[in-house]
């Protein structure tokens, strides 16, 4: 008798030039059914035809873009039919900054899918479109700064199991002076923290120094702060686990984005990896 598999269905959506094609490329190799430029209606149908509801195939991931009619309306009814159905969807989203996408269209040379009178206006036509479909995905991955290896990686991180993804929380330093990340669920600010810059020992050393994390967190503001802020982690993550949620970021930011929110971020990532949360601590302004 043939074991029924876990099934597990990824729809793959998300801006045009931000990973799509290498996220389908990766996906298919750690053994998912790929099917590219599907229309969303008929994402059930195909799930019963390639033998998901049966149990002889356990992972398919579906790649729909505007070429296909996306929309939160259309996303929406194939989730319900698919929950429906008992089989666990996670909803993937590429996505990258404008400048980032127009340098990539320019690149390659190939014309973007939604035709306008400049590639920029194409790009802000498709990022509207998309607006409601990123609001309802469970993972969202922003590639403006990763490299292919580092786009697999994190997709082997989210998805090599096979089945739905566990609730996993991402924390990331940042600088404010570089901008904000474009992928966030929540943010705190650190710059209220005395700044280890105008030390000059601690000045060319970072967050993950011994003697940095000592200067910050000598500081009572620190240390309230930390407290308060796993508090209330402690208490939102489960909720959003609850809900269906299996990816949470966390922005933490100070000026330079090298110092006091790497100290901190180490700090909040520690805590949620004793809480039993699988947790990921990136610097993404941190000198290499």
């Amino acid at each position: 008798m043939t074991k029924k598999l876990q099934a597990h269905v990824v729809i793959v959506t998300g801006m045009s030039g931000a990973g799509r094609s290498e996220a389908a490329n990766v996906l298919e190799d750690i053994g998912y059914f790929v099917v590219d430029n599907l229309p969303l209606d008929l994402v059930p149908n195909l799930v019963a035809s390639v033998g998901v509801a049966d149990g002889t195939r356990s992972k398919v991931a579906i790649v729909v873009d505007t070429r296909s009619g996306i929309d939160s309306t259309t996303l929406d009814l194939a989730l319900i039919d698919l929950q429906r159905a008992g089989i666990p969807t996670t909803v993937l989203f590429l996505d990258a900054d404008d400048r980032v996408l127009v340098q990539r269209f320019e690149e390659s040379r190939r014309p973007h899918p939604v035709p306008q009178s400049a590639l920029l206006r194409s790009i802000t036509a498709e990022r509207e479109t998309f607006e409601e479909v990123r609001a309802v995905a469970d993972v969202i991955i922003d590639t403006s700064e990763l490299s292919v290896h580092q786009l697999r990686d994190q997709l082997h991180e989210a998805f090599a199991s096979g089945s739905r993804p566990s609730m996993r929380v991402d924390v990331t330093s940042f600088g404010f002076k570089r901008g904000i990340p474009r992928v966030a669920d929540l943010m705190f600010d650190v710059r209220f923290l005395p700044n280890p810059h105008w030390i000059a020992d601690l000045r060319p050393k970072t967050g993950l120094d011994e003697d940095v994390r000592e200067y910050v967190f000598s500081h009572d503001e620190a240390t309230t702060f930390l407290s308060k802020v796993t508090d209330l982690l402690d208490f939102l993550i489960p909720e959003y686990e609850a809900e269906g949620k299996s990816y949470v970021t966390i922005g933490i930011g100070c000026t330079g984005g090298k110092h006091r929110s790497v100290a901190m971020a180490e700090a909040i990532g520690s805590h949620l990896s004793e809480r039993g949360f699988e947790t990921a601590v990136h610097h993404r302004d941190m000198p290499v």
